[in-house]
């Protein structure tokens, strides 16, 4: 650290990195079935409330569900810093979570398209959210020979997107980070048959879609591509089961290739259906809803 580290208003990066670290790093020395769990509790109960990730998940979840009871808000918002918890710790030991994983068959209308495209060399976009855990599925299907890389949003702290980073690249297909460079990047692995998984539930300079009733600015980044490159969509999730441990993957049926809009509000409503089935299990945190005053593809 240089000696201005305080006066360049990163000092608290720093200290949150640091302890961020710390516990991960701690967790890792507890036995699998005991360390995801406890990561879900501390996330829940310690870190989500001191940050404020628990009161933005209840102001989100009272936006999207007003008649629902102050109980269910409470036990929605808790679950959900639960799962991230876990999915941070499940992400940090990807070895280990690969392994876990090893046992769970991939389910769902798209896998036959995605063994044609395979063999035909076409490119894959698999699109999801940050839905249970996100990482499930590219693990499920590396692990049956298929090479995924990736395009992910960097972490605003700089001192935990340096080990973040290196945690989404250390395996898989090549990863981009998000931005001109690294979506030309990603496009360029796509064009020469590669695949690639795209978040896409993150607020951004886009194009206003209904998302749970609400307008939310969403990227055009996987529908402008699929569209360029003639590139097979799957949305895929990896849905998170009662034991807390165990994972069901779902590969859906293609997106059709229409326009971009078209395209992104289906991705949409694919995410819809399984937040209808469990919203614990999405990023309530997230200000997927922030307003914003231009409308611009992004």
């Amino acid at each position: 650290m240089t000696k201005n580290t305080k006066d360049d208003g990163q000092f608290s990066d720093w200290m949150a990195d640091r302890i961020l670290r710390g516990l991960i790093g701690g967790m890792l020395r507890l036995p699998y079935e005991k360390r995801v769990p406890a990561m879900g509790k501390a996330v829940s109960r310690g870190v989500a409330p001191i940050a404020g990730y628990l009161k933005r998940a209840k102001q989100n979840i009272a936006m999207i569900y007003p008649n629902m009871s102050d109980e269910e808000r409470d036990r929605i918002a808790r679950a959900c810093c639960d799962n991230f918890g876990r999915t941070l710790i499940e992400n940090y030991a990807w070895q280990e979570f690969g392994r876990r994983l090893a046992t769970t068959r991939p389910i769902g209308a798209g896998l036959s398209a995605l063994v044609q495209a395979k063999d035909e060399g076409r490119p894959v976009i698999f699109v999801t959210g940050h839905y249970g855990n996100h990482e499930a599925p590219r693990q499920v299907l590396t692990a049956r020979g298929y090479e995924i890389g990736g395009l992910y949003r960097p972490m605003l702290n700089p001192y935990f997107n340096a080990h973040y980073e290196k945690t989404m690249t250390s395996w898989g297909g090549p990863v981009f980070a998000q931005g001109r460079r690294g979506t030309m990047g990603f496009a360029r692995h796509l064009k020469r048959g590669g695949m690639g998984t795209l978040l896409f539930d993150v607020s951004a300079s886009g194009i206003p879609i209904s998302f749970l009733g609400q307008t939310a600015h969403t990227a055009t980044s996987a529908a402008d591509i699929a569209l360029k490159l003639d590139a097979l969509v799957i949305p895929y999730f990896g849905i998170r089961q009662s034991d807390g441990l165990s994972f069901s993957v779902e590969v859906e049926e293609p997106i059709a290739l229409t326009d971009t809009e078209t395209m992104m509000t289906d991705m949409t409503k694919r995410l819809e259906a399984q937040i209808a089935r469990d919203p614990a299990q999405w990023f309530w945190v997230h200000r997927r809803w922030k307003k914003r005053n231009h409308r611009q593809r992004s």
